[in-house]
């Protein structure tokens, strides 16, 4: 059986895009609904680095001062190189206002300061259409695990933050994202007692296989990731977190040894793997990111790789545009304006959000895909070399894209 309502704002997902997304529209004082297709808030991805662009943001939004209190700035970057038995170490610099938490923890403290109701658990959106009459979207929904318990919703505006698979995007017939040969495990590690370790982030590795993140969260958390090539490129990523932790294990066991008690020692229900993928920058600079009144935001837009430590910051700083350029525009509709001029201007609005978004999105891809060009295959010299001289004539301040601000809410 199906059903017909219509609402105004729906936004697809609860992860950190969707909800800050919600946030930034609530604090502006649009309304809108989170749809979520988990039955709780998901949280995965273990830990989130939030650099000081991402800080901006949050503290338009309001939560930047609360999310201080239960994490410690790093101060610094530290790199260890392995090769044929020899250490090289190299300093990363001040890595400006960078902390590391929970990426529960973000995700409790935005639902938490969203009105009640604006968050629903256990819907999934099965299509997207555009109503012939009025080109407003259309999203057949199913709850629960039942095929018959499936709703039509007709509304004024759709935005999508759900995520690299995103069903939203496949409506806007956004180009497939590139699959990298390389996986990432990530988790947590306890320390009861206290570690010694300096508030940086740390990174060890070994060639161009295998690599391991460290960042301290707090005096006794430590958040840690695993980036290594897939053997054989095929392969399928594993599930069980056991599994995964005697893998892990077995690929750093010649790493040094704080390394490897680390993730000995981890909390084996945070650990999880992932392929990872990345959105092309020259899909950035000419995709269509708006069909009507249907928008994108966060991985579903511009899903990249995390060498940047930049997906989570990006996504806060889509939310906070997208909110601003839909206020500046909304104010013009009121209860005379018509069916034609209010699609006119919310369409006004959300080009003006992908106008705004488009060229930091394409610089943020291209600094991450020239290293997923060195890392993630072995191109030939002559590719490799372009890629070095690229990176040292556009982004030889490699740091420079955390000091963006996109501005007030």
């Amino acid at each position: 059986m199906e059903e017909m309502e219509e609402i105004e704002i729906v936004i697809v997902g609860a992860g950190i895009c969707g909800l800050a997304t919600a946030l930034a529209l609530h604090r502006k004082g649009i309304k809108s609904v989170v749809l979520e297709r988990s039955e709780s808030l998901r949280a995965s991805g273990a830990g989130i680095t939030i650099r000081t662009n991402g800080w901006r943001c949050l503290d338009q939004l309001g939560v930047g001062s609360d999310r201080r209190h239960t994490a410690l700035p790093l101060q610094g970057g530290r790199e260890m190189q392995l090769s044929n038995g020899k250490i090289k170490e190299i300093s990363l610099g001040r890595r400006a206002e960078t902390r590391c938490m929970r990426r529960s923890d973000l995700i409790r403290i935005l639902a938490e300061s969203l009105p009640l109701g604006t968050i629903h658990l256990g819907y999934q959106i099965l299509s997207v259409t555009l109503d012939p009459l009025t080109s407003y979207p259309i999203i057949q929904l199913q709850t629960g695990s039942s095929r018959f318990n499936l709703s039509l919703i007709i509304l004024q505006v759709l935005i999508g933050c759900d995520g690299a698979n995103s069903v939203v995007a496949d409506f806007l017939e956004l180009e497939p994202k590139i699959l990298l040969s390389l996986s990432e495990t990530r988790g947590f590690t306890n320390y009861p007692s206290g570690h010694d370790f300096e508030m940086e982030f740390f990174q060890v590795s070994e060639g161009d296989n295998i690599m391991v993140g460290r960042l301290p969260i707090d005096n006794k958390l430590v958040y840690w990731f695993v980036n290594q090539k897939i053997k054989p490129k095929g392969a399928v990523i594993a599930k069980d977190p056991e599994l995964i932790h005697k893998l892990t294990l077995e690929s750093i066991k010649d790493f040094p040894t704080e390394v490897v008690d680390m993730i000995r020692n981890s909390e084996r229900e945070s650990i999880s793997q992932v392929r990872l993928v990345h959105r092309a920058p020259w899909e950035l600079l000419v995709g269509s990111f708006r069909k009507g009144s249907v928008t994108v935001a966060g991985d579903a837009m511009h899903v990249m790789g995390p060498f940047m430590a930049q997906g989570g910051s990006a996504a806060i700083e889509d939310g906070v545009v997208l909110a601003r350029c839909l206020a500046q525009k909304l104010h013009e509709i009121d209860i005379k304006t018509n069916g034609w001029r209010r699609r006119h201007i919310v369409g006004e609005a959300l080009d003006q959000y992908v106008k705004e978004r488009r060229m930091r999105l394409v610089w943020l891809s291209t600094q991450s895909y020239l290293h997923i060009l060195l890392i993630d295959s072995t191109p030939p010299l002559l590719v490799r070399l372009i890629c070095i001289v690229l990176l040292m004539l556009f982004f030889s301040d490699y740091a420079a894209h955390t000091q963006y601000d996109c501005g007030r809410l």
